[in-house]
C-alpha cells in the first residue's frame, strides 16, 4: 500500500509518541491471543505490535502478511517471516494456524469478505479469527473520517476535540473505517461460531493517552475492539 510505503516511520513514530494508547492497544490484542500457538498477523505492519507482544506477554507471532513493503522491510529485521503481499491475493496453506489475528488492518482491506474466508480455509478445525480495529461508531473513526474529509488536522472543525499527536493524516485519508456489526456478520456469514468481544480506549480520544486504559466485555463503547470467532 502506498501511503505505508511513504509513511512507514510516521506510523511508528505515532504509536511511540503514544505510548499509553499503545499500552492500551497492546493489552487488547493480548486478551485473546494463547501462547505456544501457531499465529499468523494479516497486515502486520512494522510488526511492532508483535515485537511488544514477545517482549511483554510471552507471545510470539512468527508469521505476518503485508502489502507494504517498507513496512515488511522493518517487520523483518524485528524478526518476522512476511509474505509481502495484500491479504487478498497471499498464499496461505489450508489449516495450518491456530489463530490468525488482523490487528488495525481491517480498515485497509478492499475485500474483507473474501480475507475472512481464506482465513477461514487456513484455520484448523478449533483455531480462532480475531478482528481488532476502530470501528466505525467509534469517537476516533467519527473525528478520523471529518479530518479525512477537510484533508487535515489543523481545520477549525477539529479545533480542541483532537487529540494532541493525531494519526498521521496521510494514513487516515487510505482507511474505509467498518462498524462491529459488519465485521460480526462477515465473521458469522462466512462460518465462525461463538463469538466474544473485548474493547479499551473507553474515554475520549482527546484523552486516550493520559494513562493506559483496561479491557472490558463487549463493543458498546470502545474506540478499540476485537471480534474473536471460532472455527468449528
Amino acid at each position: 500500500m502506498a501511503a505505508f510505503d511513504e509513511h512507514a516511520s510516521a506510523y511508528d513514530s505515532w504509536f511511540l509518541n503514544n505510548q499509553n494508547l499503545l499500552a492500551s492497544e497492546l493489552k487488547l490484542v493480548a486478551h485473546f491471543l494463547d501462547k505456544d500457538s501457531e499465529i499468523l498477523s494479516i497486515g502486520c505492519g512494522s510488526g511492532l505490535f508483535e515485537m511488544l507482544l514477545a517482549k511483554d506477554y510471552d507471545i510470539h507471532i512468527k508469521h505476518g502478511i503485508e502489502p507494504s513493503t517498507d513496512m515488511a522491510k522493518i517487520a523483518e529485521k524485528r524478526g518476522l517471516l512476511v509474505d509481502v503481499s495484500p491479504a487478498e491475493t497471499s498464499e496461505i496453506a489450508p489449516n495450518k494456524f491456530d489463530i490468525i489475528m488482523f490487528n488495525g488492518s481491517v480498515s485497509y482491506i478492499s475485500d474483507l469478505d473474501l480475507c475472512i474466508k481464506k482465513a477461514f480455509d487456513a484455520l484448523k478445525n478449533g483455531g480462532k479469527l480475531i478482528l481488532i480495529d476502530v470501528p466505525k461508531e467509534s469517537g476516533f473513526a467519527s473525528l478520523y473520517n471529518l479530518a479525512s474529509a477537510v484533508d487535515s488536522w489543523a481545520h477549525p472543525l477539529l479545533a480542541h476535540i483532537s487529540p494532541a499527536n493525531p494519526y498521521p493524516i496521510e494514513l487516515v485519508r487510505s482507511a474505509n473505517w467498518r462498524t462491529s456489526d459488519e465485521k460480526i456478520k462477515l465473521m458469522q456469514t462466512n462460518g465462525f461460531t461463538d463469538l466474544q468481544y473485548a474493547q479499551t480506549l473507553l474515554t475520549h480520544p482527546m484523552y486516550a493517552n493520559d494513562q493506559v486504559q483496561e479491557v472490558i466485555e463487549g463493543y458498546d463503547r470502545g474506540d478499540y475492539v476485537a471480534i474473536c470467532g471460532y472455527k468449528k
